[in-house]
């Protein structure tokens, strides 16, 4: 039987608490970020190929801008944690590592705007950074400056070394000081991560400071990491969801896709969530090496298609099935519905569901046309209620199919949270 929690979900009334005011991050922010793949490697002499230096984004630029990211909509270039000197020069301010960055920051900005991409930058909130590079705090104004001077278009700030009760504080000025430069800087903040072990962090100050937001740990290149980010999501999703809209977005972390610890089916099933959840698609993997199915996945215009739906409403786990189905749905632009049936079971082989088990199915009444993105485009027709059509999932798979209602009036319906 299914456990069922009702949500009216009315589409014309539908809107996010009031967003950070800069006129970015209308759609999730996607891009190429560097921690979970090359963290703080910092030795450029005997791994040149792989430390962080400019040469890194520099190649990493020449790639997106070669191999069709930049055309997929991928276009910010992200420096994470390592990348500065250890210490701040004369005028206080950070400057990059000059043995790694010869040319300095504005040089590299320069670089990866030539590509046609956007550079992102990594700074602090606390005293240090997490790997003890120095902090932004007592900094913000100058730090913020700094990053403008240098034509940077994005900055992660992590929230290491800081008094939980100072976070948003610390997070507020920084936002303050970023739109006092006058410069379009996209705001990505870690503020709720640091304050959920303490308290449920207040999310409609969080979207009115910040473009996109951290809420659980890091990504990690295994399947565990991302079903247990996934399940946070799920867990949480009364309280973050709503918070999420054009200008501001839950970040569910990076993309581990094309790197070592995911099958290939687990690769589709993070891609496929991350659209359900609206959320930034950020990879993290050496571009310049990336196994083409993975590469096909990332640029799956059909998938980013959803990502980045206009309409920017996140998606929900509708569905949870002792069976251990799972099916993730998330309201579309012009009345459309993205469904992704995930199969959590990691032992044997295929298993089929019934779509019409999938609480936005309702909207086949009384007649709907489905077509299947993952695992492989297919155009599945004219669909009713009455529907018999099942579809076949792999384990710790997902498939992602949207569904287009026909002759419906879909003023509004009722979209079911339900458990076997």
């Amino acid at each position: 039987m299914f456990r069922v929690v009702c949500l009216l979900a009315v589409m014309a009334l539908w809107s996010p608490a009031e967003a950070l005011d800069n006129g970015l991050a209308l759609l999730p922010p996607m891009g190429w970020l560097h921690w979970e793949r090359f963290m703080c490697n910092t030795d450029c002499d005997t791994d040149p190929d792989n430390c962080i230096s400019e040469r890194l984004y520099m190649q990493m630029a020449d790639v997106m801008a070669k191999e069709g990211w930049k055309e997929a909509g991928y276009q910010y270039v992200c420096i994470d944690d390592c990348w500065p000197s250890h210490q701040r020069d004369a005028q206080g301010r950070l400057q990059a590592d000059p043995k790694r960055f010869p040319g300095g920051i504005k040089k590299l900005a320069d670089y990866v705007h030539s590509k046609g991409l956007k550079l992102g930058i990594y700074a602090d909130v606390g005293k240090n950074t997490c790997a003890g590079y120095p902090g932004s705090l007592g900094y913000y104004e100058t730090d913020a400056q700094t990053f403008a001077d240098w034509e940077v278009d994005l900055l992660k700030f992590d929230g290491c070394y800081m008094d939980w009760k100072l976070l948003g504080e610390g997070y507020i000025n920084m936002s303050k000081a970023l739109n006092k430069t006058g410069r379009s800087i996209l705001y990505s903040c870690e503020w709720p991560l640091y304050e959920w072990p303490f308290q449920q962090p207040n999310y409609t100050a969080i979207r009115e400071t910040c473009n996109s937001w951290r809420n659980y740990a890091d990504v990690y290149d295994s399947w565990s990491s991302v079903k247990s980010i996934t399940a946070w999501t799920n867990d949480h999703e009364e309280v973050i969801v709503p918070a999420a809209g054009p200008g501001g977005w839950n970040d569910p972390d990076m993309l581990v896709i094309g790197n070592f610890g995911l099958s290939h089916d687990q690769q589709e099933s993070q891609m496929a969530l991350w659209a359900i959840m609206a959320a930034p698609l950020l990879v993290s993997n050496d571009l310049r090496d990336i196994c083409p199915r993975s590469k096909e996945l990332l640029q799956n215009r059909h998938i980013i298609s959803i990502s980045q739906d206009p309409l920017g409403q996140q998606g929900r786990c509708t569905a949870k099935r002792k069976d251990s189905f799972e099916v993730w749905e998330r309201t579309l632009s012009k009345n459309r519905q993205a469904v992704a049936v995930f199969n959590k079971q990691e032992i044997g082989g295929p298993r089929r569901f019934s779509l019409a088990e999938a609480p936005g199915w309702r909207i086949c009444d009384p007649q709907c046309n489905v077509t299947q993105v993952l695992p492989q485009y297919k155009e599945l027709g004219v669909q009713t209620l009455q529907t018999k059509t099942s579809v076949s999932v792999n384990p710790s798979g997902t498939t992602l199919l949207t569904v287009t209602p026909i002759s419906r009036d879909f003023k509004l319906y009722w979209r079911s949270k339900t458990t076997l």
